[in-house]
């Protein structure tokens, strides 16, 4: 199996959104972007697979490694040889992949945030950072679609947040920051139990509106922070914005029933919304 092509199968078996929208970019983009998405797979499910936090911080300090081997013209994993032809064509740097290992080294470091500043750090890290290298990706022309791709990013992690509030859980982990389950009476212990229906309190459905509210908030202040000279080749990004808006929605309509399932789009769903979006070019 070439680099490629596993990198190719490591995203196509996450069954993401984001790969939906990779599927209407150019082959040297769509092979770059489905490289870094790989990596990225990588690094996260160390922390999400691997159970002891020993071990699961020493296969990041391995990556750290890596990433610092590839961009010495060494890669060994499958995964930074399907990317290292691309990083100088689309400007991905050694310090884009230390920063979302970084992120997922936070959640080997804690399982609680105090607050939304705290928890925005987080985001950047993860979110934040790659999507500014997908903006690169996709062909970003101007400054401004930086802090765009940043901002957008945010708004797709706090939707991952929300919809994975249940399996985050069972791992141990809140995202929600402590004070905001304290301003509206929310106990951790209510959430970590994951019971249904007792779990599912007019506090619980409060805390999470407002939490939905704060995305939707996110997704309009990026839309505004794209600059009409580069909405063409980011349409792959608004894509993914339209897809993780219609699971925001969808977890509204469900009234946030996520502590004992996961609610999801259908892959239907997922590429019609792909397709109008790039029909629509918005």
């Amino acid at each position: 199996m070439t680099p490629d092509q596993y990198a190719q199968e490591r995203a196509a078996a996450s069954g993401s959104s984001f790969y939906y929208a990779f599927q209407f970019l150019s082959a040297p983009r769509r092979a770059a972007i489905t490289a870094f998405y790989a990596f990225c797979r990588e690094v996260d499910d160390v922390v999400d697979e691997i159970h002891d936090p020993g071990v699961a911080a020493a296969k990041l300090a391995w990556w750290r490694k890596e990433v610092l081997a590839a961009f010495a013209g060494q890669p060994s994993h499958p995964a930074m040889k399907a990317l290292m032809p691309h990083a100088r064509d689309y400007d991905i740097r050694a310090e884009h992949l230390l920063a979302v290992i970084d992120g997922c080294q936070m959640d080997l470091d804690q399982s609680r945030y105090l607050d939304f500043a705290g928890l925005q750090r987080y985001c950047h890290l993860v979110a934040g950072v790659v999507g500014e290298v997908a903006s690169g990706i996709f062909g970003r022309t101007e400054a401004q679609t930086i802090a765009y791709a940043h901002k957008l990013g945010l708004a797709l992690q706090l939707t991952n947040i929300i919809r994975d509030v249940g399996d985050d859980a069972r791992r141990g982990r809140i995202y929600l920051p402590v004070n905001e389950l304290q301003q509206f009476g929310v106990k951790a212990n209510e959430i970590l139990l994951r019971q249904a229906p007792w779990g599912y309190s007019d506090r619980f459905t409060a805390l999470m509106q407002f939490q939905a509210e704060r995305a939707h908030r996110c997704y309009d202040e990026a839309f505004a922070l794209l600059p009409e000279a580069d909405r063409k080749a980011q349409k792959p990004g608004l894509m993914m914005a339209n897809i993780y808006r219609a699971l925001l929605r969808e977890l509204e309509a469900e009234e946030f029933r996520v502590l004992h399932q996961k609610i999801s789009l259908t892959p239907l769903r997922k590429v019609w919304i792909a397709m109008k979006t790039n029909w629509r070019g918005r």
